[in-house]
């Protein structure tokens, strides 16, 4: 990767949203918690959750991550909350299409994941991109899992 190329991949609004990612207290007595880790770059990032009626009530992140990896919580972080499975799970293949085959930009209210665009070059920072909204996904089948037993 050429300095260029990096400079072009860490742009001033990826570090904007790194350095600010909402929603970082753990959540006490969670529906669902779960933590996930990129085994290639050793990013994590652990996902709680309370969930109503099938929706996101609260939401906790603790993410250790790359850059990349906490722009896209900090995206995911500010736009959580009332969210569905399908939802989260929609917005998760988008987002792995955006990275992965050139697919359009995630849907609102997730489309601010438009500026990891530039990371489609770098499959090595695909994993940690897609950790926060795999984790979120995985917590929200175990929520339903939890509230059906």
């Amino acid at each position: 990767m050429s300095d260029g190329d990096l400079i072009k991949l860490y742009s001033g609004r990826i570090l904007e949203l790194a350095a600010d990612i909402p929603l970082t207290e753990r959540l006490e007595n969670p529906d669902a918690s779960v933590k996930r880790r990129s085994p290639l770059c050793g990013s994590t990032v652990t996902v709680d959750i309370r969930t109503e009626d099938g929706k996101i009530t609260e939401y906790g992140q603790d993410v250790k991550a790359c850059a990349l990896g906490q722009a896209a919580a900090s995206v995911v972080g500010r736009n959580i909350v009332g969210r569905t499975r399908a939802e989260v799970e929609f917005a998760r293949d988008e987002l792995a299409a955006m990275l992965k085959s050139g697919g359009p930009v995630p849907s609102a209210p997730f489309d601010d994941l438009k500026v990891l665009e530039p990371a489609r070059e770098f499959k090595n920072r695909h994993a940690s991109i897609l950790l926060t909204l795999e984790a979120t996904a995985e917590a929200m089948a175990e929520a339903e899992k939890s509230a059906c037993a």
